[in-house]
């Protein structure tokens, strides 16, 4: 262990220099360029299909992204086909933690899409740069526009109407900027009802009311300096969950954050940027609107966090670097009330998050060498420390007798990958070793209902770091009107943290059939591939297909849950002039690698069909878009293996949506 943290500490600290800086002077839009050491960022948030998506829709869209569903709200990511848990997912490198024991409240909840500029999705340990990881990161990139030497403003307003579940819809974003002040805004509306599903029957409790609002104001307080402070409201009322026993009555989140950043025109260091934060989220999950429960429960929670995040960007001759130092605090809370049919009177209660603290600092380092014209080589590392405190350490007592009431964790990660250039074809590999800490339920949690598998969930403060060794490989070919391109990743997980039945305790929940707690496996793997294609038929005919396939196991050779089952789509773009015409198939085969063992069955195969055509056309200034389609056309029944409770899909769905820019 000393050799690999003194090795870590190498990595992070040493600075390729190479003897003196031959840096020329750079006109100012050049010096304005940050070092990009990733190329994952994926930009314009909407799909080929739809160009009113929710930030869910968007995600899906990419092939290493998939969603547990349990509504129409709040889907769950899961990247690489592992949860939230083992990914990183921040904004704009911020850590939000939900306040959800359901994770009913994940970070892509609060943010909208017209408030958003990209998403930086990396993979495994590439991603470790914001925090230790297993299956990569996220990184929900806020719009922040730059200083205009003249005075600009820009806007954009969309509306929009679905007509299966009355879904209303408003966007609108505004900013303005000269050469010393940048201020910008945006608010959106979502309003819907319960959605059908493809026999036309109503899905009870799927409803939903989101309103999200955000501010930025920046400064420029000198040619090459500024300082930027930013806000986001968000707020989500009569959320229906039909997967569970009980839904959302409120969730209110307030993410904020202050940044200083310079610019260096001469020297190694090009940019240094620096972050302070502050968010806190409430959500209250309650069964007041389901009458059938025997016993009525409220399952409030509390999440607050503030951090620190600082980074320089360094750039030498053929040598890019970003260093950054990420520290924060949170400390969530989650409570558990039960009540007889008289909610006047209340007849338990326990802490399900113990007042749980956590505190984590780390270093982190990407590189990136071109070794020659055609040729690079990325690689990094970090270490972070991790410190969790539980203030109520006797509910953890129960079932773990005198477990420790703090835990430091050391975190160590290192990532190395090597991309070639050969004529139209490239190729890339790639390695990792990481840790994880156990995140809080896993931890600490106690009697966390999972409606799932039906049984009662409790942590375990004495697990082990989960740690994974990663390979992964890429190949592909581009032409003037052909693209192909081939994804693999492997991960060996040891100590791999899932729940295992309890001989002791008994369920608190009376729809539970027993206890099950979090412990570690020897180890599992886990098996990602993904192809994506695309063929230019004619100049204005444009055809797209993907097909990704993943597998996991237990030391056993038992099926992981949640792990999706060969899926594909196919598509066809067509413009003529001012129209587009779109037109998708896609859908998974029959999920055979399901595991009983944590709730699961077998999902049937499905196809769905969708459909959508746009014009595009000006009113004075104003750039508009006016957009008619319809997903699911031919309204199936169906649902998939992440599904909450085989829960239907929504049936056949016609959208119109009405875009205007200036």
């Amino acid at each position: 262990m000393k050799k690999l943290v003194i090795t870590i500490l190498f990595l992070l600290c040493v600075i390729p220099v190479i003897a003196q800086d031959t840096t020329k002077e750079k006109d100012s839009i050049e010096i304005l360029e940050e070092v990009q050491i990733s190329k994952h960022v994926k930009k314009k948030i909407e799909t080929d299909l739809k160009m009113a998506v929710s930030v869910d829709e968007f995600l899906a869209s990419s092939t290493a992204i998939s969603f547990i569903k349990r509504g129409a709200y709040a889907w769950e990511p899961l990247l690489n086909n592992m949860g939230a848990e083992r990914a990183t997912i921040t904004i704009d490198g911020m850590h939000v933690f939900g306040a959800c024991t359901d994770k009913m409240d994940p970070i892509t909840a609060y943010v909208e899409s017209n408030n958003l500029a990209a998403v930086d999705v990396k993979s495994g340990q590439e991603g470790g740069l914001n925090g230790a990881t297993v299956a990569g990161s996220i990184d929900l990139k806020r719009k922040a526009s730059t200083f205009s030497m003249q005075e600009q403003w820009k806007g954009a307003y969309q509306t929009g109407f679905e007509f299966n579940n009355q879904q209303l819809f408003n966007l609108g974003n505004v900013s303005y900027a000269n050469s010393k002040w940048v201020a910008e805004g945006s608010i959106s509306y979502r309003k819907a009802d319960d959605y059908s599903d493809g026999n036309n029957t109503e899905v009870a409790h799927s409803q939903y009311t989101k309103i999200n609002s955000s501010l930025g104001f920046a400064y420029k307080t000198s040619p090459l300096a500024s300082v930027r402070v930013d806000a986001i409201f968000d707020e989500a009322k009569n959320v229906g969950y039909p997967a569970l026993p009980m839904d959302l009555w409120l969730s209110r989140a307030l993410i904020t954050s202050a940044t200083y950043k310079q610019l260096f025109e001469k020297g190694l260091v090009k940019v240094w940027d620096t972050k302070v934060y502050f968010n806190t989220i409430e959500h209250y999950m309650d069964d007041t609107t389901r009458p059938e429960n025997l016993v009525h429960m409220d399952m409030p929670g509390w999440s607050t966090t503030y951090g620190l995040l600082s980074k320089i960007n360094i750039r030498k001759n053929n040598v890019a670097s970003e260093i950054q130092l990420n520290a924060y605090n949170n400390l969530s809370i989650a409570e558990m009330r039960m009540y007889p049919q008289d909610r006047s009177e209340r007849t338990m209660f326990a802490y399900s998050w113990p007042w749980v603290t956590t505190r984590y600092a780390g270093l982190s380092m990407n590189n990136s060498l071109d070794i020659a014209e055609y040729s690079e080589l990325t690689f990094g590392g970090s270490l972070g420390i991790n410190y969790n405190r539980s203030k109520y350490i006797d509910f953890n007592w129960i079932f773990n007798p005198g477990a420790p009431q703090e835990k430091t964790r050391l975190l160590p990660s290192l990532h190395a990958g090597y991309n070639v250039t050969v004529k139209q074809f490239n190729f890339a590999v790639g390695a990792g070793y990481g840790h994880r800490a156990p995140s809080v339920s896993e931890g600490y949690g106690y009697y966390i209902y999972n409606s799932f598998d039906r049984y009662d969930y409790v942590g375990n403060p004495n697990l082990k770091n989960e740690i994974s060794y990663e390979g992964n490989a890429a190949a592909s070919f581009s032409s003037k009107k052909l693209t192909v391109q081939a994804k693999v990743n492997y991960f060996y997980i040891q100590n791999y943290i899932i729940g295992r039945i309890l001989s002791l305790g008994s369920p608190m929940n009376y729809q539970s059939v027993g206890v099950k707690g979090y412990t570690s496996l020897d180890y599992a793997t886990l098996f990602n591939f993904s192809m994506n294609a695309s063929y230019a038929i004619t100049e204005n005919l444009h055809w797209k297909g993907t097909l990704a396939y993943a597998r996991g196991l237990d030391n056993d050779g038992g099926n992981l849950p949640f792990i999706r089952p060969l899926s594909y789509q196919t598509s066809l773009h067509y413009k003529y002039k001012a129209f587009g015409f779109q037109t998708a198939f896609s859908g998974d085969l029959e999920q055979q690698h399901y595991s009983p063992l944590y709730g699961e069955d077998l999902t049937p195969a499905y196809s769905i069909l969708n459909f959508s055509a746009d014009y595009s056309f000006r009113i004075k200034d104003f750039k508009t878009v006016l957009q008619v389609g319809a997903e699911n056309v031919l309204n199936q029944y169906y649902s998939t293996y992440a599904d909450w409770g085989n829960i239907p899909r929504m049936g056949r769905n016609i959208f119109t949506s009405l875009q205007i820019k200036f």
